[in-house]
């Protein structure tokens, strides 16, 4: 009976787990993770800091799926060793647990960038729910937060903070919001929605230091200019967990180096999602992770899938605005684009050779799908791509 051994309970090992149990009825399965609880929601963390969900609206898997699909879920439990000769991994605790079949799904940590005075208390980062469990007990006593970062984190992570009745002042070092989603119209019509909820922001800012004498006073910007503050939520990005990979004597650059059928090196030893690297690419998506765990899943089962890669593309929704964008956003305005805008919503299309290849659309995202789907195929839109925005659009004539 074939042993699978999966470290880590995301959405890359827990989608795994249940690929695995599809082609494979009568393996043995393990996640072991250092997670308290099974998997949950990340991207909902900020809802739960707000207090807009409990704990039961944040899972995502609750512990009679693990019995009903024959998994065994080891929380808690961090490993700290592995040896690929001998097939075990070993944990902190002493525990050493062999395997068949390994899959490293250990995802992501916080990035911290090296600001002066990080280290002050009421200095957070927030990846998993201790760190918001801990945000929320530290700012009940908070009247003004700081939050360094305008990614899709950040602007959640403040509005969670401005809805608890906090003053809120998100620091981007980009001269727009969302760089990696929004090009500057739609960043600027975004920008304009949360201010009128309350949020203030010093866009093409540097952080000089973060201030205080053992508890934070203030952040000071490169400018000069101080913002008072007594929390600072750091949202400056992601870095791959790839301590693992030394242990197991995996290839890792920018992350664990994985090939088409979601293997490493080593041909018995697989990895998915944030802590991954395919072609030179991290993603750091939560599609890509489950696309990943999904491959990796049956090809650790004896499938032969070859993934190909994922298209970058996000459907989310920021401060509770619908946005969606997918492939190149042309934020340098170097290719042709189409734009709709009105009152409630702005999309765009950007077209090389008179296909499309990126959009962005902001507080209306309905057609998206659809046009993701001409991005994947590379079809000819040069017909219509006039009024491929228009409402009621019918896609079928393409």
């Amino acid at each position: 009976m074939t042993q699978y051994l999966i470290i880590g309970n995301g959405v890359a090992g827990t989608t795994a787990a249940e690929n695995i149990r599809k082609y494979d009825k009568t393996c043995n399965i393990t996640i072991v993770t250092d997670e308290a609880l099974p998997f949950y929601y990340r991207l909902r963390l900020n809802e739960y800091i707000s207090g807009e969900i409990g704990q039961d609206l944040l899972m995502a898997k609750k512990g009679s799926w693990y019995m009903d699909n024959n998994i065994g879920l080891m929380l808690d439990t961090r490993v700290t060793g592995a040896d690929p000769v001998i097939k075990h991994i070993f944990t902190e605790s002493g525990e050493t647990i062999p395997y068949d079949r390994l899959l490293i799904a250990t995802g992501s940590h916080s990035f911290i960038p090296p600001i002066n005075g990080a280290q002050i208390k009421g200095v957070f980062a927030i990846r998993d729910i201790r760190d918001a469990e801990r945000i929320m007990e530290y700012s009940r006593n908070v009247k003004e937060a700081v939050v360094i970062g305008g990614g899709l984190l950040g602007l959640e992570a403040a509005n969670a903070l401005i809805k608890m009745g906090k003053n809120v002042t998100v620091v981007e070092f980009a001269p727009r919001l969302l760089p990696r989603q929004l090009d500057m119209e739609g960043a600027q019509r975004l920008q304009m929605i949360m201010e009128k909820m309350g949020l203030s922001f010093r866009l093409d800012a540097k952080t000089e230091a973060i201030e205080g004498n053992g508890i934070i006073k203030a952040v000071r910007l490169a400018g000069g200019e101080t913002l008072p503050a007594q929390m600072v939520i750091i949202s400056a990005g992601v870095r791959p967990n790839m301590e693992l990979a030394k242990h197991l004597g995996l290839d890792y650059d920018k992350g664990i180096k994985i090939n088409g059928h979601l293997s490493t090196n080593r041909l018995d030893i697989f990895a998915a999602g944030d802590c991954t690297e395919f072609n030179g690419i991290t993603y750091g998506i939560w599609p890509a992770a489950m696309e990943q765990g999904k491959l990796a899943g049956a090809n650790m089962a004896g499938e032969d899938i070859v993934y190909t890669g994922t298209t970058m593309s996000n459907t989310l929704k920021v401060v509770g605005i619908d946005l969606a964008s997918s492939g190149n956003i042309d934020a340098d305005n170097k290719y042709e684009s189409k734009i709709k805008m009105d009152d409630n919503s702005y999309k765009k299309v950007v077209l090389e050779d008179g296909r499309i290849i990126g959009c962005i659309m902001l507080g209306d995202t309905k057609v998206f799908p659809k046009i993701t789907r001409l991005i994947s195929s590379k079809t000819d839109v040069s017909k219509f791509k006039n009024k491929i925005l228009d409402e009621g659009f019918d896609f079928s004539k393409i």
